[in-house]
């Protein structure tokens, strides 16, 4: 069993890019001691409260401060790139920090419409040509054939992997297909999980990079050292996510007191469904949250994310974390 990171480098209310990226840093250094296998970085546009959108550079940043932790995207939007780019950004970061780089895809925007025009995804690439744009992008990373006109430099007969990132059962028919492992965004959107991975498991086809099937899950983590603290820090979460679905996404803020002054009942009741897969509490509690959340998904991989508003408070809710999954590995 492993356990993973996935970071959207937050911007708090009260600081910048600049320092998201420092967080960001600090808190890689501190995964990779705390054994945390994989430190990814997700793409987002428009977004004021998240930093990384340049994914590509912000994981150059990031593999270059630590040591041996796996670095990669989680993910790379790839409708809003053309293949070519992405493999030579990708290459670039192989041939930087060799057998350290993983590429997880995704389909979505990871954006509003308008930004998706500004992206140009208007010129050619959308979800619907996702497989085709996956299977360009492979193709770049095997090596040159004679005549080959276009290549990827550097990324040609380079060993990056890939992932696919999904929130439906889309990805999961097309990971079976291509023998890839994947990754369930269950940390946002739970209700196809089980139904998404049954497909997988089921369908899967090994491949030269995966002989059997590989699920990793989402899980957001709120943990401090009692519930009250762990509640109190999960607020800042659940005012950014109550700003991004009234259409107006900000920056992280503090926590609060009481999210019962800031929502609406049916508010409510939406955001406590999106944090289905989202342990809070003390250690002892997110214990038994993660281990229930393994036991019911039976994944090979479990990828944890959390907006916190102090940065020394989320430090020590991964580290609480890693502590209590080590535990459960451990039997």
């Amino acid at each position: 069993m492993r356990y993973s990171l996935l970071d959207l480098a937050p911007v708090t209310q009260e600081s910048d890019a600049a320092q998201a990226f420092r967080n960001t840093l600090d808190l890689a250094r501190h995964a990779e001691k705390w054994g945390y296998h994989r430190y990814w970085l997700a793409e987002h546009h428009n977004m004021p409260g998240i930093a990384s959108a340049a994914t590509s550079v912000v994981i150059s940043y990031v593999a270059g401060g630590t040591n041996k932790i796996r670095v990669g995207a989680g993910g790379i939007m790839l409708p809003n790139h053309a293949p070519l780019v992405i493999a030579e950004q990708f290459g670039t970061l192989e041939s930087l920090y060799a057998g350290r780089v993983d590429l997880a895809l995704g389909r979505a925007p990871g954006s509003d419409q308008a930004t998706a025009r500004a992206l140009r995804r208007s010129l050619g690439s959308s979800g619907d040509t996702f497989p085709d744009d996956l299977i360009e992008l492979m193709s770049y990373f095997l090596p040159v054939q004679p005549g080959q006109r276009v290549q990827a430099v550097p990324g040609a007969g380079l060993k990056v992997p890939l992932y696919l990132l999904g929130s439906s059962d889309f990805s999961a028919h097309l990971a079976a297909e291509l023998g890839l492992p994947f990754a369930f965004a269950s940390h946002f959107a739970p209700d196809y999980l089980q139904a998404a991975l049954q497909i997988y498991r089921r369908e899967f086809k090994p491949s030269p990079q995966l002989d059997k099937p590989y699920a990793m899950i989402g899980a957001g983590v709120y943990a401090a050292e009692n519930e009250r603290e762990a509640q109190r820090l999960f607020t800042s979460a659940q005012q950014q996510i109550l700003s991004l679905i009234r259409g107006h996404p900000g920056k992280l803020p503090p926590p609060v007191g009481d999210m019962d002054k800031l929502w609406s009942p049916a508010e409510r009741a939406a955001i406590e469904h999106r944090a289905k897969f989202t342990a809070v509490g003390s250690p002892e509690t997110v214990r038994a949250r993660l281990q229930q959340m393994l036991e019911i998904t039976a994944a090979d991989e479990i990828i944890l994310t959390g907006q916190i508003h102090d940065h020394n408070a989320r430090l020590r809710s991964f580290e609480i974390a890693a502590n209590v999954l080590r535990e459960i590995f451990a039997g």
